[in-house]
């Protein structure tokens, strides 16, 4: 899943994603204080223009500058959205940067020494939010592509094993979707973490 994978599957259709906002980060995110945000993965940048209309100052990032173009066109956000092009998979985000750090549906892979969850979760402020919302499990295994492996990848419960005890854990959990699952899926669950750095 390389940036020419990405920048592939945008380039296939005029627009792949809903452009709404995840229900997760309405549900979750709603009810936080504005502040800075990361969205990682930010993919049309639906999530980043509904914390933008928030007054949320939001980094979208994004390893597709397919995408990326493409959210940019797509929304005035008032400035208050940095568009920016990046593999935060290998270059991590600034630390103590961010009073959230949004992470939805972003194909983590686990990795010797957690390098890039590591810098995931620096990149939240002390006293700022976790948001980390995937496919749940089952679903992946039953619908994945060939080749693919959920195991591969973090799941919320494997990332709230690793918080003690700096973080508060404020949800773990397997959700029904409240939203259709993406055209040509059959996801219909999320799993979800949601957490708050102490100090």
């Amino acid at each position: 899943m390389d940036t020419g994978h990405w920048d592939a599957m945008y380039r296939g259709r005029d627009q792949v994603f809903s452009g709404d906002p995840n229900p997760v980060l309405v549900a979750e995110a709603g009810g936080l204080p504005p502040g800075r945000a990361l969205d990682a993965g930010c993919g049309e940048g639906a999530d980043a223009r509904w914390l933008a209309r928030r007054g949320w100052r939001v980094t979208a990032v994004d390893v597709s500058g397919v995408a990326l173009r493409r959210a940019a066109a797509a929304t005035d956000a008032g400035g208050l959205v940095t568009w920016k092009r990046a593999d935060l998979l290998a270059v991590p985000p600034p630390a103590g940067a961010y009073d959230l750090v949004s992470v939805h549906y972003f194909p983590l892979r686990r990795r010797p020494g957690h390098a890039a969850l590591r810098g995931l979760l620096d990149a939240v402020a002390p006293g700022g939010t976790l948001l980390f919302a995937t496919h749940a499990p089952a679903d992946l295994a039953r619908h994945g592509e060939p080749g693919f492996d959920p195991a591969d990848y973090y799941q919320p419960g494997d990332i709230a094993g690793l918080l003690a005890p700096a973080w508060e854990i404020l949800a773990d959990e397997t959700r029904p979707r409240t939203a259709p699952p993406p055209a040509g899926t059959h996801h219909t669950r999320d799993a979800v973490l949601k957490a708050r750095r102490l100090g």
